[in-house]
Formats: structure tokens, C-alpha cells, sequence
């Protein structure tokens, strides 16, 4: 028997012990969706950021938890910010990008939670969140043109085998692994910290889940809790 690479992906993604020594009570859900029917944002998908848009909430206490998460690797969260701080001041007017990402940015908004979207078929290996060594490469684009920079010494990532996927936890993802309109698999990453409640974290995922079959049908998907207390 064939075992998906979605399955595969969840048995192996890791949350390293100094990660879970920084934040004890970091949780992330992990979930996979095999068999997307991505393409450019439309009517619906902008209808979604719209939304939630109207529920958006800065002031929810999640954000200030990832400013204290990121002060807590050194980082300086009003230069840098958390993922989700970053959305919800512009949750106004966030740009469409495709269906796939204009998905998970309106469930993150919605939730004031972080959400990564990830192209599972550009992974080299599993994704584990580690703090840097400093030496790892990180794929952006710069002037245009393909670049490789590396993280702070001590900083916390997600990586692959060949290199860091996501700077500072949840802040900027590189090139290599970006969601595009021909994603056909995808990995997603739904990060939390207390007092963000377990259950408020599942009905995102289920959020998240829905809107994933409006888009493709047929899509399968798998996830799996890592953390959490």
C-alpha cells in the first residue's frame, strides 16, 4: 500500500525541545490537504477576506502573546511582526492572492491565529520547528532576483532538510515552499499559544477544513494536534 505523503508529513513533523522550553505552551495543528484545485482568487474567496474582515480583532490577547513569544527570541516584534498582528492591521485591505491563500489569510484573520500554507510537494524531508543555528539557508527574492539570506543565531524557524521554510516562527516564509495557483498538495500549520483555547484552535482547523472542500471538492485532508495543555 502507497502511504500519501500528507500521512507521511504528519507522523513526521517535530517541535523541538528548546522550542517547547521557550514556549511550554505552544501548540500547533498540522494539517494536510492532498488533491487542491487551486487557481486565482474570485468572487467567493475575496468574500471570505471581506468577512473577516468585519470580525477582525487586534486588541484579542493571542497577538500579544506572539509579541512576548518573539521578544522571548530576541526578535523585536514592532520591526518584525507576528504573522497574524502583520494581517489583522491590514485586514481591511488585504490583496487577494489565490483561492488557497485568500482561505487560510481570512480563517487566520477571523481567528487571530497564525497560519502558515506551505506547498507540501517542494518539502525536503519533515517540517520542524528548531531555533537556528544561524548557518541555515533561508530562499527570498531580492531586487527581483533569487537570493539566499540565513536567521539570527538562536532564532525560531521552520525548516526542512534543505533549509529554513519560515523565519522568526510565523513572520516570512521563503520562496521554495510558497502556495501558488498550481499547488496540487498543501501543508498548513495553525500555530498557537495560551490563552488561546484548544477548542477555539479545532473550530479553526474545521474553518480552515471547509473552505479547502468549497475549493476542491475531492480534497483530502489530515491533521494532527502537536502541544498543547
Amino acid at each position: 500500500m502507497t502511504v500519501r505523503r500528507g500521512l507521511e508529513m504528519l507522523e513526521r513533523v517535530v517541535v523541538d525541545e528548546a522550542v517547547r522550553e521557550l514556549r511550554p505552551d505552544f501548540a500547533v495543528l498540522v494539517m494536510t490537504a492532498e488533491g487542491l484545485a487551486n487557481g486565482p482568487g474570485d468572487q467567493e474567496s475575496e468574500g471570505w477576506l471581506a468577512e473577516a474582515a468585519g470580525k477582525a480583532d487586534a486588541g484579542d490577547p493571542h497577538v500579544e502573546a506572539w509579541r512576548d513569544a518573539y521578544r522571548a527570541f530576541g526578535a523585536k516584534p514592532q520591526r518584525t511582526r507576528p504573522s497574524v498582528d502583520a494581517l489583522l492591521r491590514r485586514s481591511g485591505a488585504l490583496p487577494s492572492i489565490n483561492k488557497v491563500v485568500d482561505a487560510y489569510n481570512a480563517v487566520s484573520v477571523e481567528y487571530a491565529l497564525p497560519i502558515g500554507g506551505e506547498d507540501l510537494d517542494a518539502y525536503q524531508g519533515a517540517a520542524r520547528l528548531v531555533r537556528a543555528t544561524g548557518d541555515e539557508p533561508f530562499d527570498v527574492v531580492a531586487g527581483g532576483e533569487p537570493a539566499v539570506e540565513h536567521p539570527n543565531a538562536g532564532e525560531v524557524v521552520w525548516r526542512d532538510d534543505a533549509g529554513v521554510t519560515c523565519r522568526r516562527w510565523n513572520w516570512r516564509q521563503c520562496v521554495r515552499t510558497r502556495l501558488t495557483e498550481t499547488t496540487k498538495n498543501g501543508l498548513f500549520l495553525l500555530e498557537r499559544l495560551e490563552p488561546y483555547p484548544l477548542d477555539r484552535l479545532a473550530e479553526a482547523g474545521d474553518r480552515l477544513a471547509g473552505r479547502l472542500r468549497v475549493i476542491a471538492p475531492d480534497v483530502r485532508i489530515a491533521s494532527r494536534l502537536i502541544g498543547g495543555r
